[in-house]
């Protein structure tokens, strides 16, 4: 890996666009090494991951929502929706859109946190929806995901976002550029241009994930993979893009990041170097926040412990700064203390989650969410017992480049009323590459059957998995196959909107050419 200086110029000063950000990032997309084998094995892995959580959610309103938007632009030949069959084809941009909230939202799938946090997985429904609708084959969708998540991954490790209250959207919008660029097989002008135009249009706030958190959290990451293609067609036509995206005196960093002075250090690879940062990343066994999965994990190791919790005084968590300020007591949301709040605010809360979790001694993506659940007397007794506080330690080791050293959990203080102690502490969560049960290929597929059981026939399950293992030798047609179908019935409903609209007695649209 190289290590490129990234600053701001002023538009006086010479900037070569060998130099620039944009370009590096599409040099790295057009080098066609080879995929690693334990590469592909993992992509099919996150394919599955992700069919696995769009199962599951495939019935709620956000999902039901995105897929009616996603219905009223029907395209040939088009790609595919989860949930319909595979002979329903939607315009690529608007089937990456729904996919991408069926992926999202019940924030259950792959997470990469280093200088920001990402869920790297949000790079594969928009590059899997261009290569079903350009007819690629598995070998081209194998390159632009392993393209996806090596773009999303180095910028993750290189700018901070969050800082700057901009939401980590803003990486993906270039990574699922940059990967559909490299399914392509496009140049690296036309990349460059690409992943500038998608970092330009993809640039939010964080209040997404702040206060009162709405649907708008799973819809954010389908956004950016929805402009991400609109950018690579924009710029396949011959347009240009906001330039130099980063280093601009009006751009990026001088305005919305750390600003004319600031500087940052982003890896890339090397030309001729492998594209492995998937391997970096990892999955979540618990639909929670990915810092709350090791504390889960710990949660239920100190139940037994504790015993009666009727007799916790206390419940101090000591851990990093970015646990502390975004899911714990330093973010000084009161919505993370309230039983009504929604379950996306419920899933940034890590006083909520430790409390069910030691109550259960057990984490479900439904059940722990569910009204009822939250606004039991008990769990909300124990629940404000519960806050967090950094720890130096752990912050450090949070941002540390030694993956041994890397944690993204915490040390769990218990004070019983009898003034009794109990302490534990845990690093990382248990399904973690270096936990105690790391996820292979068995672990995607069990949790696959998990959350599809009586929702995907076990044919329809047997099908899709079988796919998944022909990845590399699967031709255009077969990418369809991709997907999954399930019962309409199982499908939910979803309120008309624009799209779905006619005045009373109106004639139904046409479309006249000329």
């Amino acid at each position: 890996m190289k290590q490129h200086h990234v600053r701001t110029y002023k538009s006086a000063e010479h900037l070569a666009r060998a130099d620039q950000l944009a370009w590096k990032i599409a040099e790295v997309a057009t080098d066609a090494v080879a995929v690693e084998d334990d590469v592909v094995e993992m992509i099919g892995n996150r394919i599955i991951d992700n069919a696995a959580v769009a199962a599951a959610s495939i019935s709620r309103r956000p999902v039901a929502s995105a897929r009616a938007q996603a219905l009223a632009h029907p395209f040939q030949p088009g790609a595919t929706v989860f949930g319909l069959s595979s002979h329903r084809r939607i315009s690529p941009e608007w089937a990456a859109w729904a996919n991408g909230v069926a992926v999202r939202e019940l924030d259950f799938h792959d997470t990469f946190l280093a200088a920001d946090y990402s869920h790297p997985g949000d790079n594969i429904p928009p590059i899997l929806a261009v290569a079903q609708h350009c007819g690629l084959d598995g070998q081209a969708l194998i390159r632009g995901l392993a393209t996806g998540y090596e773009i999303q991954v180095d910028l993750v490790k290189g700018i901070c976002l969050h800082e700057h209250k901009i939401d980590h959207i803003a990486h993906l919008g270039p990574s699922a550029a940059a990967g559909i660029s490299a399914a392509l097989g496009l140049s690296t002008e036309v990349t460059l241009q690409a992943v500038q135009q998608a970092l330009h249009v993809t640039t939010t706030t964080r209040q997404s994930r702040k206060g009162e958190i709405s649907s708008w959290k799973a819809y954010a990451p389908a956004f950016a993979g929805k402009m991400a293609v609109e950018a690579v067609d924009r710029v396949m036509r011959g347009e240009g893009a906001p330039s130099p995206a980063w280093e601009g005196e009006d751009g990026f960093i001088a305005w919305l990041l750390g600003g004319p002075k600031a500087e940052y250090l982003v890896p890339l690879p090397e030309k001729g170097e492998a594209k492995r940062a998937i391997l970096d990343t990892y999955t979540k066994e618990h639909s929670a926040e990915y810092q709350s999965q090791a504390l889960i994990d710990l949660a239920r190791r100190m139940g037994p412990k504790i015993g009666d919790l009727a007799q916790v005084q206390s419940i101090v968590i000591h851990t990093s700064h970015h646990t502390h300020y975004v899911i714990g007591t330093g973010a000084n949301d009161p919505q993370k203390m309230d039983p009504n709040a929604s379950r996306e605010t419920l899933d940034h809360s890590i006083m909520y989650i430790f409390a069910v979790a030691l109550e259960d001694g057990a984490w479900h993506h439904a059940r722990s969410y569910a009204p009822e659940r939250a606004n039991r007397p008990g769990t909300v007794a124990l629940w404000h017992k519960i806050s967090t506080v950094e720890d130096a330690e752990w912050t450090r080791r949070y941002h540390s480049r030694d993956p041994k050293e890397k944690a993204f959990g915490g040390r769990v203080v218990v004070t019983l009323k009898s003034g009794q102690v109990i302490e534990d502490e845990l690093a990382i969560a248990d399904a973690h590459p270096l936990g105690a049960r790391p996820f292979a290929r068995a672990q995607y597929v069990a949790k696959f059957r998990a959350l599809a059981e009586g929702v995907i026939t076990p044919s329809e399950q047997d099908r899709f998995l079988g796919t998944v293992e022909r990845l590399p030798r699967l031709k255009a047609d077969d990418l369809l196959g991709l997907n999954f179908t399930v019962d309409p019935a199982l499908l939910g409903t979803a309120t008309p909107g624009i799209f779905d609209w006619r005045a009373p007695n109106a004639p139904a649209l046409s479309v006249v050419s000329g």
